[in-house]
């Protein structure tokens, strides 16, 4: 097993195909100790996290992109966030009871999205049923819908590692489909055993020694989550006054749980009061 956390990102040099593979060892631990859902959930989690990693390495961008699957079966939610920067977190909410299986039998009935939200600029976000034996064919599915890329993915989690491999035609080229037909039967050879225990430079020779090949440097991958008390206090301040003092007179303060990382904030009568002054004054409301 390659213990690392990085993602590196390839080029075929000649045939206008790109591709990443991603190992996450120690920020999927961190990532995943804040969720306690069964075995197989904490795979679809992994295996998501892999993959928005990927993803975010094909989008020039500032900011961030989710993939979010939701459905009416035993998984209700799961959702994996990386940045430009490659920080992740994700989360996943299910019953307590769940089997392996395709998707349909893990979400039953739903979709998949992947929302690009940059700095600066307004959200995108594409739509697709929640379909295919596994998330990696569910995000083939959109990208043949959305983008019309040919686009092949692997991954597979463990308890302690989760990976990924990526392959996509560059967008705006004059592929020739022989080869891309090639680097995908070349591809489909890897294995969940390989592509947990090689490294990158291994998988490439092993699959691509053929072909010319050009590997960028690795970009290490890191937990971290982007919750913040001034996050938090703009969504309380939404919540307006009745339904703050509602909640205060209920539980006598309030506390908010990232479900993300886990982190504690605590809102008492005063803090609220704080709060509701910063929405009240003249500053607040001055536009320049």
């Amino acid at each position: 097993m390659i213990k690392q956390d990085i993602l590196r990102r390839f080029l075929f040099e000649e045939l206008g195909i790109r591709g990443e593979w991603v190992s996450l060892s120690e920020s999927w631990q961190a990532a995943k100790q804040h969720q306690s859902q069964p075995d197989v959930v904490q795979q679809q989690l992994g295996q998501a996290l892999a993959a928005v990693v990927m993803l975010s390495a094909t989008i020039k961008f500032n900011g961030s992109i989710i993939l979010q699957a939701q459905g009416d079966g035993g998984i209700k939610t799961l959702v994996a966030q990386a940045t430009h920067d490659r920080k992740i977190r994700g989360l996943a909410r299910s019953r307590p009871e769940i089997q392996a299986g395709t998707l349909e039998a893990l979400f039953g009935q739903g979709y998949l999205a992947l929302t690009i939200e940059p700095d600066q600029g307004e959200p995108y976000q594409g739509v697709v049923p929640l379909e295919g034996n596994n998330l990696a064919a569910a995000l083939e599915n959109y990208f043949s819908q959305s983008e019309q890329l040919n686009t092949r993915l692997w991954l597979f989690a463990t308890e302690n590692q989760a990976v990924g491999l990526l392959l996509q035609e560059l967008p705006k080229q004059d592929n020739n489909q022989e080869d891309w037909q090639r680097v995908e039967m070349l591809a489909d050879t890897i294995t969940a055993k390989e592509l947990l225990e090689l490294d990158c430079e291994q998988i490439l020779y092993r699959l691509f020694n053929e072909e010319q090949v050009r590997l960028y440097e690795p970009e290490p991958v890191a937990f971290a989550c982007t919750c913040s008390r001034q996050k938090i206090n703009r969504t309380l301040k939404s919540l307006g006054r009745d339904e703050l003092e509602s909640i205060l007179l209920e539980r006598g303060s309030i506390e908010v749980v990232c479900d993300f990382c886990s982190s504690r904030h605590e809102f008492d009568k005063i803090d609220v009061e704080s709060l509701l002054a910063e929405t009240l004054s003249p500053s607040s409301e001055t536009r320049h």
